[in-house]
Parts: C-alpha cells; sequence; structure tokens
C-alpha cells in the first residue's frame, strides 16, 4: 500500500490498494492519517453479495450450510485436482438437455441439486475454469429456477490455482435430499424472436461478447475450437462487441464498477436499455450477463443462450460483417 501520494489540508480521499481492497483516508495538516473506511471493491457493486472472493470460499470449505460446485469448460479439469468439497458438474451432460438444444428441465435440476446435498436455503459458490465461464451459465440456470442464494467465486478456478490454495483429487459424497426447484421464470432469458425484435430499437441494445474476430466474421468460434456450429459468420446488426475477457483483471477477478461502467457505457450499454447479451452457444454471454445485472445493477438484461450457433444458421434473419 502507497500512501506517498495522498493529499493534504484534511482532504478525503480513496486509495486503491490492490484489487481487492480500498481504503478512504482522511489527511490532515502535518500529515496525520485517519483511516475513515475500509471497503472491498465488491462494495461498490450493485449485489456485492453474489460474489465471494477464495479467501471467503477456504474460510467456509467445512460450512454445511455452503456447498462449493465447480463448471469447467474443460470437463476433465476436475478430475485433476479441486477446491477441499467441492462438487464437479458437466456442462455438456448435466446442465444441457441431452435430446433438444434447451436448458436443463425442472426434474433434471431438482435430482442434480437434491444428490449435491443442496437444499432450497444453501449457499451455492460456483466456481470454474476460464475466468468462470460455465459457473456463470450455471449460476443463470439456477436463478431460472428460483434458488435463492447462487454465487461466483470472484477469479474463478485460475486464482484459487495461482494463490497456491488447497487442491485434491478426492470426489466428496454428500447425503442426498429432496430439492424441490421452482416454476421455470424465464425473465433473464431472450430467444431469437425478442432478439429480432431488438434489432434497432433505441431502447435497446445488443452486446456480442465474442472475440473481435468472431464479431468480424472472420471466425465462427474460438481460435482453438473447430469452425462449425453455424453456416454463417459475422454479427447481429447493431450489437456492440465487448468481448467478456473485458469485465476481467489478469488474475480472473472482476474489474471494479467504476471500470465496468466505462466499459460497457462507452459502447452505448447503459442501464436504462433493454440489454440481450449473446455469444456462440451462451456461456461466455452468461458471464457478461452476470456483470450487467448483478455488478452493474442493469435492471433489464437477458442471456440469448442460441446465441450465434442458431442465428448463424437461421434462414432469413439479419447479419452484418
Amino acid at each position: 500500500m502507497n500512501l506517498d501520494n495522498y493529499p493534504g489540508g484534511g482532504q478525503a480521499t480513496r486509495v486503491d490498494c490492490s484489487a481487492s481492497w480500498r481504503y478512504n483516508f482522511l489527511a490532515t495538516p502535518g500529515d496525520a492519517v485517519t483511516i475513515l473506511r475500509r471497503e472491498t471493491v465488491a462494495d461498490q457493486y450493485a449485489h456485492p453479495e453474489t460474489l465471494v472472493e477464495t479467501s471467503w470460499v477456504a474460510e467456509h470449505l467445512h460450512d454445511p450450510n455452503v456447498r462449493l460446485i465447480e463448471v469447467d469448460v474443460d470437463t476433465l479439469a476436475y478430475d485433476s485436482g479441486h477446491a477441499p468439497g467441492a462438487v464437479g458438474w458437466n456442462w455438456q451432460t448435466e446442465l444441457s438437455d441431452r435430446v433438444r438444444r434447451d436448458l436443463i428441465s425442472k426434474a433434471e435440476l431438482e435430482r442434480l441439486l437434491g444428490s449435491a446435498g443442496v437444499s432450497p436455503s444453501t449457499t451455492v459458490v460456483l466456481y470454474g475454469d476460464n475466468n468462470n465461464w460455465f459457473a456463470a451459465w450455471a449460476f443463470w440456470q439456477l436463478k431460472i429456477y428460483g434458488h435463492a442464494d447462487v454465487r461466483l467465486m470472484n477469479g474463478g478456478r485460475k486464482k484459487w490455482v495461482a494463490e497456491s490454495r488447497a487442491l485434491t483429487t478426492d470426489v466428496p459424497a454428500y447425503a442426498a435430499v429432496a430439492y424441490q426447484a421452482k416454476e421455470p421464470n424465464f425473465v433473464d432469458r431472450a430467444l431469437r424472436d425478442q432478439v429480432l425484435e431488438a434489432i434497432g430499437k433505441t431502447n435497446a441494445a445488443l452486446v456480442d461478447v465474442r472475440s473481435p474476430k468472431e464479431y468480424s466474421g472472420e471466425l465462427l468460434a474460438p481460435e482453438n475450437l473447430p469452425q462449425e456450429g453455424a453456416q454463417r459468420g459475422g454479427h447481429i446488426p447493431g450489437a456492440a462487441n465487448i468481448p467478456w475477457a473485458s469485465a476481467v483483471r489478469e488474475d480472473g477477478s472482476f474489474k471494479s464498477a467504476e471500470e465496468l461502467e466505462a466499459l460497457y457505457g462507452g459502447k452505448g450499454v447503459t442501464s436504462d436499455k433493454a440489454t440481450i447479451a449473446y455469444c456462440r452457444i451462451g456461456e461466455r454471454s452468461s458471464h457478461t450477463w452476470f456483470v450487467l445485472k448483478y455488478l452493474l445493477g442493469y435492471p433489464n438484461v437477458k442471456n440469448y443462450d442460441g446465441s450465434w450457433t442458431e442465428w448463424g444458421s437461421l434462414v432469413g434473419v439479419p447479419i452484418e460483417k
């Protein structure tokens, strides 16, 4: 923490001391410094209760009221080592319908949560690789089915490992419970017709969270993946390209509220607009949905999980390059 540049003359100021903490100071004549208040960066978010730090998770590894769940892009990552007590979910087989392209059903979610020993009053903390892509996807689905207390671990698996925190290959066994989910509320989900209606509307904003090469149509998928899944490349007309990774720091943790407001507001994505985020299959856009809805508090944000694999294969819809 460097206080060399704090102002004198009784002027209060805020100093960023790390990615996680800020201090409010009052500098007085004679260079006496009074700490007025220490606050976390999370305190600046609209819903700080939805985000926990790795240190908080480490302190609650044995808390029976907390269930830690890992969801990775790499479905083998969990088996190579995970936070002690964490349950592993496979996004391909457990968070997607196996027959049609859709979310899992209410009954499937109830089985998934119940088998993890989760009750409606359990605090569910999600984390994963790629800075929480599919952890955010799972968060989005749990909120659709009405689970009250769901949180993301800031920085995800990357930050946990980088801090040399505990890892194990032991798979926990929790006593199964009969979980009862609420009826799905799709207020946070956009379907293709809603996206089509939003094009060209001044009170709406579309956010393409893919890479610039995907946005331009040069690629159909991230560079490390097979270039398939859609018949055409490009983006939805009028969509702002704000890659999901723009919202995080090098360590995978989220940027401050001020930085995020400048990032999205600078591209015309503001809280007064009905906003729809999309990517290729809906997981990266669920990350941006979380940022806009829970960190910035935008009142009307939806995730279009059909995303480019649907839009880029539809007949007759408009596409820009």
